[in-house]
């Protein structure tokens, strides 16, 4: 055999390559499926020239064999092979791509050449991540050619001769070391084949020798022990492992609304049913297609499990690659097949690149226009989607104003009444009750006296409750310059009260001192308003600056510690309510002061627990002066 030492300039290329080209070291697999693939692809393109002969419906095909006993990893395929002379020129001389050299002499008769994948070179090296040998054996489709074998045990040296094939195509052979040992392992191999290879586009065939031998062993023993019964033993034909037809290849008017969710369960394993669908489908300026799904979530923490799958040429590139597809479109589930994208880049240049820029934008705009046109036109059906849509809008319109800005006047809020409202239609139909002012609910269950309150007076405020909506009502102020976000606890409308009354004047003031004397907590503040809600007998008011700040230092872990910064909540007292109104004939009272005390304290606590958790202290009191009130009550 011929001895040869690979171009390259330096002893320590496939060390390089193992440490720093990939990441993972089963991309392997895809470099040589996908070589493959772009073999058969060249032959077919050639074909279609008249430059190659064929047999009449020829079907090919890729395989993948696994030999474990003999440390083996095989990748067959049935396209356009080599010579001896171009193995020669792409394999061992890798400054030189096979696929650029192919589109560069065929550029006038391909009216595509960006489908070919052309990574033979530089990513054949891969094989080295996991084996400590490498065998080529190759036979051209052209005439009378000889096959050829290339050996390399991952030095810079090399030997060539003539190979074994009878049939046109490549066969490598991987000699699998101690670094691919876990690629020995059928399950582990055949996983990787599904990740990287499920949307190849030739169909491929995966076989263990291990699991065929062993199924064999039981057919014979099974036939040994029913020898009396004669029956033709039925041979199924092995299937691809693969779809060579994903669904976004398909135009958009063809898809099926349950061919769509079919896809969905197949690629994300996911048995909900996803809310609605995106199908891209972009040729100019630049190629672009795939489906992006809308998923049904279950709880809140769900908006965080997003899967968008990127692909070139239907081979899988990267899960979640933010650099391509805006980061807030993470959220959703996905394929995207962008055959502009090079299977193997840096981000960097992906960060910096114009069609990148270009797609990203497409993407956006596609998603805003579906939203928009599910509002305009099927109101009702986006009204049912809002709540498990909500997060990722909401998520989008902090990431990008360019986002917000095409969805804005489709943004909804769920009220307090189960309407769904964009803010000007809120604004609209409360604005005699507030004007440019939104209240909003954090907790229903915690917040419910104060919905009563607004319920009662024919006034709506809306369902803000999750951990976005904090910066998410910041960035609509900031947005919506005059517009101001306030929690229903906040600050009472002039709509809950009635007009003062002079001659209550020198009672507030009585109820104020009464209350300042009998609760032990200096920084609160007491005030008095006339509340048309009698059954209240007061609320608590915490201002929403106040209160978005200790919820801002929650959030980033700068709490203070208990009683070191003052607290500027109020207590609003209702002189519409008997219990106030009958408290204040105690204050005068000596042998009432206990009680007096009691009452105090137990309004407190009560307008409390309508505004926040009582804390643990607060609660024991809480509990133990009610049952004093009750025995007290009992006694009388």
């Amino acid at each position: 055999m011929k001895k040869g030492n690979l171009s390259i300039n330096s002893e320590n290329i496939l060390p390089i390559i193992k440490k720093w080209l990939y990441s993972d070291s089963d991309i392997f697999i895809r470099e040589l499926v996908s070589n493959s693939c772009d073999a058969i692809n060249k032959l077919k393109k050639l074909s279609s020239m008249g430059e190659a002969n064929l047999k009449e419906n020829e079907k090919f095909e890729i395989k993948v064999v696994l030999d474990k006993e003999n440390s083996l990893i095989k990748i067959i395929d049935n396209g356009i092979g080599m010579t001896e002379d171009e193995i020669e020129e792409y394999i061992t001389q890798i400054a030189f791509s096979g696929a650029s050299d192919f589109i560069n002499k065929y550029k006038e008769k391909l009216e595509d050449g960006a489908d070919i994948i052309g990574h033979f070179g530089l990513g054949f090296y891969s094989a080295f991540m996991v084996a400590d040998k490498v065998m080529i054996d190759s036979l051209s489709y052209k005439e009378g050619s000889k096959p050829a074998k290339w050996i390399c045990d991952g030095g810079i040296e090399y030997e060539m001769g003539e190979g074994e094939r009878q049939e046109r195509g490549t066969t490598i052979t991987l000699f699998v070391g101690e670094d691919g040992k876990d690629f020995l392992n059928g399950y582990k191999l055949r996983e990787v084949l599904n990740k990287y290879c499920y949307f190849m586009p030739i169909e491929i065939f995966f076989e263990d020798l291990e699991q065929i031998k062993r199924e064999e062993e039981e057919k014979a023993k099974e036939n040994k022990e029913n020898e009396d019964i004669i029956e033709e033993d039925k041979i199924d034909a092995p299937m691809p492992i693969n779809n060579t037809t994903p669904l976004w290849l398909k135009q958009p008017s063809e898809c099926t609304d349950e061919e769509y969710k079919e896809f969905y369960h197949q690629v994300f394993s996911d048995f909900n049913e996803p809310l609605f669908w995106i199908h891209l489908n972009m040729d100019y300026p630049f190629k672009l297609k795939g489906i992006l799904y809308f998923p049904k979530l279950k709880h809140e923490l769900d908006s965080i499990e997003g899967q968008v799958k990127l692909y070139n040429n239907q081979v899988f590139i990267a899960d979640n690659l933010k650099e391509v597809i805006p980061e807030f479109l993470l959220l959703l589930k996905g394929a995207l097949d962008c055959p502009d994208i090079p299977l193997n880049v840096s981000r960097s240049f992906l960060q910096n690149d114009g069609y990148v820029t270009k797609m990203s934008k497409y993407i956006t705009k596609k998603v805003a226009d579906k939203l928009n046109n599910l509002f305009k036109k099927e109101r009702e059906t986006f009204e049912g989607f809002w709540d498990d849509i909500s997060q990722f809008i909401k998520y989008g319109c902090l990431r990008e104003k360019d986002f917000y800005d095409k969805v804005k006047d489709s943004l909804l809020f769920k009220t307090i009444n189960n309407k769904y409202l964009t803010l000007n239609e809120y604004l609209e139909q409360n604005k005699e009750h507030s004007e440019n002012t939104i209240f909003y609910v954090t907790d229903e269950n915690q917040q419910a006296q104060y919905i009563k309150m607004f319920k009662d007076n024919n006034m709506d405020a809306v369902i803000l409750n999750t951990r976005l909506d904090n910066p998410y009502m910041s960035t609509l102020e900031m947005y919506n310059q005059g517009t101001k976000f306030v929690r229903i606890d906040s600050d009472l409308s002039e709509s809950l009260k009635e007009d003062a009354k002079e001659e209550d004047k020198e009672l507030n003031e009585a109820l104020e001192n009464l209350f300042k004397e009998n609760l032990d907590n200096q920084n609160l503040k007491i005030k008095v308003e006339s509340l048309k809600a009698k059954e209240v007998s007061g609320v608590i008011q915490l201002s929403e600056q106040a209160r978005r700040m200790e919820e801002m230092a929650k959030m980033y872990g700068m709490a203070m510690p208990f009683g070191a910064m003052p607290s500027e909540e109020t207590l609003v007292l209702n002189n519409n309510n008997n219990v106030v109104k009958l408290l204040l004939k105690l204050k005068d009272k000596e042998d009432k002061k206990e009680e007096t005390k009691l009452i105090c304290n137990q309004i407190y606590d009560l307008a409390t627990m309508s505004h926040r958790h009582l804390d643990m202290n607060s609660m024991t009191n809480f509990i133990e002066r009610s049952n004093k009130i009750l025995e007290m009550l009992l006694e009388e």
